[in-house]
């Protein structure tokens, strides 16, 4: 009880208004942005008055509000470089599994087309297995056919796939051939 009591006498001679000059040029020194300056001297006070129990009776109360600033300061820069780190190894990460654009554009353009000229029932059949992820079993009773009729549209699908693959030139693997020229 006495202690709460010194801590609020401490308190009250604490002049806080007359900090804000210090707190305020301290902040702008370390931004170099008076509305990132002003951020800091903010957080700075709410987290003095939230840890004012921490400060000690006969201290220096500009000392130990500059230093609460540092810390946020010294805070905030971590922060800021760990998210730019992460940021940046998540760009590296994403140019690594990303195939070229055009290739890749490409290839699902042709894989598309040849799904869609796939008869309807092959078609659906196909995609309730290999997009949707059903089951056989699953998807033969979504679409109300028996099991070995599912079955058999979906090999016939791959089939036709596998046919147009392989027998068109351009959706073979390889998909430039040399024009004019030795060959």
């Amino acid at each position: 009880m006495l202690r709460k009591q010194g801590m609020k006498r401490s308190m009250a001679r604490f002049d806080i208004v007359g900090q804000l000059g210090s707190l305020r040029r301290y902040a702008r020194s370390l931004t170099r942005d008076s509305a990132d300056a002003e951020d800091l001297v903010h957080d700075a006070l709410v987290r003095a008055y939230e840890r004012r129990g921490t400060f000690r009776s006969g201290g220096n109360p500009r000392a130990w509000l500059l230093a609460i600033l540092h810390n946020i300061f010294i805070d905030r820069m971590r922060s800021r470089r760990s998210e730019a780190a992460r940021i940046e190894q998540a760009g590296r990460l994403a140019e690594q599994n990303m195939p070229a654009s055009q290739d890749h554009s490409v290839r699902l353009s042709q894989v598309r087309e040849a799904f869609l000229s796939l008869p309807e029932e092959q078609r659906a059949a196909l995609h309730l297995v290999a997009i949707e992820g059903l089951s056989y079993a699953e998807a033969a009773d979504v679409s109300g056919v028996p099991l070995g009729t599912l079955m058999s549209r979906i090999g016939r699908a791959r089939a036709a796939l596998r046919e147009m693959e392989e027998g068109a030139p351009a959706r073979g693997k390889n998909h430039l051939r040399i024009v004019g020229g030795e060959s």
